[in-house]
């Protein structure tokens, strides 16, 4: 008997055709559930499609999708019910570096793109996901997870990275408060707090930053890949019906350094 057997399940993963949100698409594949990826790039998509059909298990669909757009992201779930018939869990996990600016550099336009990605995208995401997992459990059938990605900055502090330090404060929130607000529809709401991962955002900073942060983390490396496909099964899977409303380091023990 396999534990982690998610046939059957469907799950959304916004960004999920590169870095963390691919990674975690990997392992759902694997174990039998089908994928729904949104996300802006149609030709990462179409790599990341590829990639995932020649695994084995379940299917994967992906459609080109701005979270930060409500009608975008309204559009997407109801395409991925029409693909799938509906969804158990959805990986909120699009987002953006961050403008990089100092703080008395701020500007208004910076500010508010990271908020649009990273705060207002996951707060839509939560919407629609969970008007279809309500409406599931007016049916009988309750039940769903909710999955952020957020990052250890929004308990830490970094140099030239307020904006995305704010952004993933305020899905920290977001989470602690849909856990709250949806427990009556047995639908869980969780926060992961990433450390230092290495992604094509990761690349296009300073090498020294990599450097740095491997000084810092106890585990002397970077996050393994490998190891987000078994965190998604995870959370995807009932196993976890009973964390909720949690922020969770994913770091290798930066945030306690």
């Amino acid at each position: 008997m396999n534990m982690f057997d998610l046939s059957g399940r469907v799950a959304v993963i916004t960004g999920g055709n590169g870095g963390l949100g691919l990674g975690m698409a990997r392992g759902l594949i694997k174990s039998g559930a089908n994928v729904a990826i949104w996300a802006r790039n149609a030709d990462k998509n179409a790599a990341a499609l590829e990639e995932l059909g020649g695994l084995g298990g379940g299917k994967a669909i992906a459609m080109q999708c701005d979270v930060s757009t409500d009608a975008q992201v309204e559009a997407a779930m109801a395409a991925t019910l029409s693909a799938f018939g509906r969804v158990d869990a959805a990986f909120a996990n699009a987002g953006i570096s961050g403008a990089g600016t100092r703080i008395q550099d701020i500007t208004t336009d910076g500010w508010d793109a990271t908020m649009a990605i990273n705060a207002r995208g996951p707060a839509l995401v939560y919407k629609h996901a969970s008007r279809h997992m309500i409406e599931r459990a007016a049916n009988g059938d309750p039940g769903g997870k909710l999955v952020v990605t957020s990052s250890g900055q929004s308990i830490m502090g970094v140099n030239k990275s307020s904006d995305y330090a704010a952004s993933k404060a305020a899905v920290n929130g977001l989470t602690r408060g849909a856990a709250f607000e949806l427990a009556r529809h047995q639908i869980t709401a969780n926060a992961l707090l990433f450390g230092y991962y290495e992604t094509d955002i990761t690349a296009a900073a300073n090498p020294k930053f990599a450097a740095w942060m491997e000084q810092r983390i106890p585990l002397r490396r970077p996050g393994d890949h490998e190891g987000l496909e078994g965190l998604a099964v995870f959370f995807a899977s009932p196993h976890s019906d009973y964390i909720t409303g949690q922020c969770l380091p994913v770091d290798g023990g930066l945030c306690i350094s």
